[in-house]
């Protein structure tokens, strides 16, 4: 094929020659419009493979327009294409409906074939297939996926390699295993991606015993066999089959690293991941995204933070929207709001503030921090708004105390259209909690309903908490004995320090009794009775609590505090002297003491 076209364009006129070379450089929209117009003046579309080249770069040219014009290109390309001068040229045709394929075009590459066959005398041929098949599969149309198979069927290029791997992959991705196979084993050749494409299927459909049946057989395993079933096992959550065929890899890409990577983070076993992390021989801005979220998502902002200045400092890759999402929420765990707001200027200057994900985090970063108008602002100026966007600011206004805010938010995005779901509802509860609006939760409690919304035990456990801090125990019992779910430590814990605060001793004694069987090593649950047998000077039965608590080994959790200071996160744990300024900290705590001593007196 390379040499025939070689040959035609030795052939070719040295204006010819020069469209050709114009089309070969690196082109811009003003650029392509003007060789059009330099076709257009010598006559050169005409020249069938200059045309299917101008199309064909003219589409490619889609991806990087502007968000206000995401087809531009490939538009341009369709005008173009229509007022071709040979309606039935193959090889032009196939480059239109590539270019549809490739920019996720499905409707539009399905119509153009049905149009070419009833319009022109196109001959479809392989490639036309493979191209269609393939947009089907990545589309989910099955009505249309089976309609072309009936047409390679009646056209005759079933037996084709290139056409009955398509099949066999569009049927995996529709979840028709049995069909994929029964084509599969109808083949009369196989390459390397046939049998891929079956194994990535079974994979998929979490069908392991027969994918990995499968891949046993596959006569030459490739990489992308290897890290199809490397990330099936991942999901499934198995990483000792991962491992396992992790180590048997003969080669590996970043994408085989990243996928044991996100598994291990998935599965609790940081250590595990940040070892493969560092041994990585390439890494890419996926590999530490993966590791930066993990750290996020296991509880270890300071790991997180820590990581994000080592991807700035040391490569040359700049943080994305996912970095962004994935970093924020350790920012707001460590109320380390300068680096916060140095994010946000990043997000603003890089135009990321465009995408709803990152502006949802912003404003949850700046809520958790205490910057509540910041927030507000935040959303605000959001160009689009989702659900989880509201959530958040609900959220946000809850923690901070301020609940009758709270519900005015939760009340405008009722009018504004959205429908609220769970989450939202755990927000409104418990900005109702945290400011007192009793009757205003068991209004929205009772209101779930309506908004189609079943009551999690989630819900439950906010109401218990609203009703314990409102002093109303036994409504509080009530609901707790009446809920269609097992009352779980939380709810036990918290209507415990209910009973606490309104000093009910007894009503405490029994539900301590369910707390501690449920969650013997809850140290919060000893403590709150122990606590409350001293305000009783009740000494002897708060010396049991100790001894009960040591016998299951419930230890006292240590209190620690993040302090930011000059973009630095310090964090201070109760009893801890390796802090470098120790010394220092505790000299200036003793000279506080003493002058706040000397007033007193």
């Amino acid at each position: 094929m390379r040499e025939q076209e070689q040959l035609q364009q030795s052939l070719w006129s040295p204006i010819e020659r020069k469209c050709l070379s114009l089309l070969q450089q690196r082109n811009t929209k003003t650029s392509l419009l003007q060789i059009q117009a330099f076709m257009l003046r010598n006559a050169l579309e005409t020249n069938l493979n200059l045309l299917t080249k101008f199309i064909s770069i003219c589409s490619s040219l889609a991806v990087s327009l502007s968000q206000s014009d995401p087809f531009g290109g490939i538009h341009h390309a369709r005008r173009v294409f229509d007022r071709r001068p040979q309606r039935d040229d193959t090889f032009l045709c196939n480059s239109m409906i590539k270019a549809h394929v490739g920019m996720h075009q499905f409707a539009e590459s399905f119509t153009l074939y049905k149009d070419l066959r009833r319009d022109t005398g196109f001959a479809p041929d392989n490639f036309t297939f493979s191209s269609l098949v393939k947009s089907c599969g990545v589309s989910t149309a099955v009505w249309e996926g089976q309609e072309i198979h009936s047409h390679i069927i009646r056209i005759g290029f079933c037996f084709d390699l290139y056409v009955s791997t398509a099949l066999v992959d569009m049927y995996a991705k529709f979840g028709k295993m049995g069909r994929a196979r029964n084509l599969f084993d109808e083949m009369t050749q196989r390459s390397q991606v046939s049998w891929t494409a079956l194994i990535v299927g079974y994979a998929r459909c979490g069908d392991m015993d027969n994918a990995r049946k499968l891949f046993n057989l596959v006569p030459d395993k490739d990489l992308v066999a290897f890290n199809a079933m490397v990330d099936a096992y991942v999901k499934l959550g198995d990483m000792g089959s991962a491992r396992n065929l992790f180590n048997e890899m003969p080669e590996r890409n970043v994408v085989s690293w990243t996928s044991m990577i996100y598994g291990y983070c998935n599965n609790g076993d940081i250590d595990g991941a940040r070892s493969l992390f560092d041994a990585m021989p390439e890494k890419n801005l996926f590999s530490w995204n993966s590791m930066i979220g993990g750290y996020c998502q296991n509880k270890q902002p300071r790991e997180a933070l820590k990581l994000f200045h080592e991807m700035q400092s040391n490569t040359s890759f700049e943080p994305d929207a996912v970095t962004i999402v994935s970093i924020l929420p350790a920012i707001a765990d460590l109320g380390a709001l300068d680096l916060g707001g140095w994010v946000h200027r990043f997000v603003r200057r890089k135009k990321l503030d465009r995408a709803t994900n990152v502006c949802t985090a912003l404003l949850d970063m700046y809520a958790k921090c205490g910057e509540i108008t910041k927030a507000r602002r935040v959303f605000d100026e959001m160009p689009e708004k989702e659900t989880a966007s509201w959530n958040a600011l609900i959220n946000g206004f809850a923690v901070n105390g301020c609940g009758k805010e709270a519900l005015e938010v939760f009340l405008e995005m009722i009018r504004e259209g959205f429908k609220p779901n769970e989450i939202t509802m755990i927000g409104v509860l418990s900005a109702c909690n945290h400011s007192g609006l009793v009757e205003e939760g068991k209004r929205w409690f009772k209101a779930m309903g309506e908004f189609g919304l079943t009551s999690q035990i989630e819900h439950y456990g906010c109401m218990v908490d609203l009703l314990g801090r409102a002093g109303c125990l036994e409504e509080a019992q009530k609901l707790i004995e009446s809920m269609p779910y097992e009352a779980n430590g939380i709810i036990l814990s918290s209507f415990l320090y209910a009973c606490g605060h309104s000093k009910d001793v007894s009503r405490a004694e029994r539900v301590v009794k369910k707390a501690i069987k449920m969650e013997p090593g809850n140290d919060g649950n000893y403590v709150m009775l122990r606590n409350l047998y001293a305000s009783e000077r009740r000494w002897r039965d708060a010396e049991e609590i100790k001894t009960l608590m040591r016998r299951n080994g419930a230890k006292k959790e240590v209190g620690c505090s993040v302090v930011e200071v000059e973009s630095r996160v310090w964090e201070f744990v109760a009893g801890d002297r390796v802090h470098p300024q120790w010394e220092g900290i505790q000299s200036v705590l003793e000279a506080v003491a003493d002058a706040h001593e000397g007033t007193r007196h």
